[in-house]
């Protein structure tokens, strides 16, 4: 079975869109608000409903960059089919953006599979406060409903808190959490955690890290050395570098995803936190500047509320 396909199985669809579409409910309601101001008194796409369109995307937190990309292509759709009323600029909208994820996103992980890696193991990063700890604990909740052994290492060790938190996740969930004295070598955490991961013959390794944005080069060096702990036990080890962005902080999101991009080989995103927010258009604009899949996000407190980025199914419960 893919490593998470479960995520599909266990979980009915309608659901997960039911949960979906509520926690976009302050996204949807504050884009549309802004598109119906933008459109007023206009019956045709022209000019100046492109430059109000450019101000709502912007102000919705897509980017600037991302808003620039989407106008150039409205503009071209404008041209070519030479009149567009604005009845039809949701449709069109809508069909952009999904290209423009669909674009960037190409790997479809409803259908991943894990193959040889055996322990697949997963880095955690992301600073204090996006919901990091929270995010590991509802994936390793549901890869253990899943059927599959997970283990947490608790590789946060300049907080008492960080280890404390991801304790009562691994009591919350029921599964086992290797942890150390605080201020103890981060690799070597790791590396009795994979370790003991190898001779336990787990399935998955979650492995937390330091929430926070120190200098550059301490990070990478940080970071660069747990890694290095990890391959030296599971030659290819962390099969995912995943970085966790809290989706209410907009534009701070950007600069966070630069500086930990600049640290490591982050290779996945988890956006949390869109259910306490109107800023859900952060995923578009990251996804597209930054060229790494969105795996995962989350849109409620329950332990289901942690999804699978769905393309399609996002871009559809923004436009319903």
């Amino acid at each position: 079975m893919g490593l998470f396909d479960f995520f599909k199985k266990k979980e009915a669809a309608p659901e997960q869109q039911e949960a979906l579409d509520k926690g976009l409910e302050k996204t949807k309601e504050g884009f549309f608000s802004k598109i119906t101001k933008a459109v007023a008194g206009k019956s045709t796409v022209d000019d100046d409903v492109l430059d109000n369109l450019e101000e709502v995307l912007v102000t919705s937190d897509v980017g600037v960059a991302t808003t620039l990309k989407v106008i150039d292509r409205i503009q071209a759709r404008v041209a070519r089919d030479k009149y567009l009323s604005t009845s039809e600029l949701n449709g069109l909208l809508r069909e952009e953006i999904q290209q423009l994820l669909a674009e960037n996103n190409s790997n479809d992980f409803r259908n991943f599979e894990y193959g040889d890696h055996k322990p697949y193991v997963i880095m955690v990063v992301g600073v204090n406060g996006v919901g990091k700890t929270t995010t590991i604990g509802k994936l390793a909740h549901q890869l253990k409903n899943a059927g599959l052994k997970v283990v947490l290492g608790a590789a946060d060790t300049f907080r008492a808190a960080a280890v404390d938190q991801i304790k009562l996740w691994g009591e919350r969930v029921g599964v086992r959490v290797v942890a150390q004295a605080m201020g103890s070598d981060p690799a070597s955490v790791a590396f009795d955690t994979i370790q003991s991961a190898v001779a336990a013959n787990e399935d998955v390794v979650i492995i937390d890290t330091a929430g926070r944005l120190h200098n550059k080069v301490g990070l990478m060096n940080e970071l660069s050395k747990i890694k290095n702990v990890m391959n030296r036990i599971v030659p290819g080890a962390p099969h995912e570098i995943l970085l966790v962005l809290d989706g209410s902080t907009g534009q701070n999101a950007f600069e966070q995803c630069k500086q930990f991009t600049e640290a490591t080989d982050v290779n996945a995103l988890a956006i949390t936190k869109l259910d306490g927010t109107a800023k859900g258009g952060v995923v578009i604009g990251i996804s597209d500047q930054f060229k790494i899949p969105v795996k995962y996000i989350g849109v409620g407190e329950k332990m289901t509320d942690l999804q699978l980025f769905d393309k399609k199914a996002f871009v559809d419960s923004l436009f319903k």
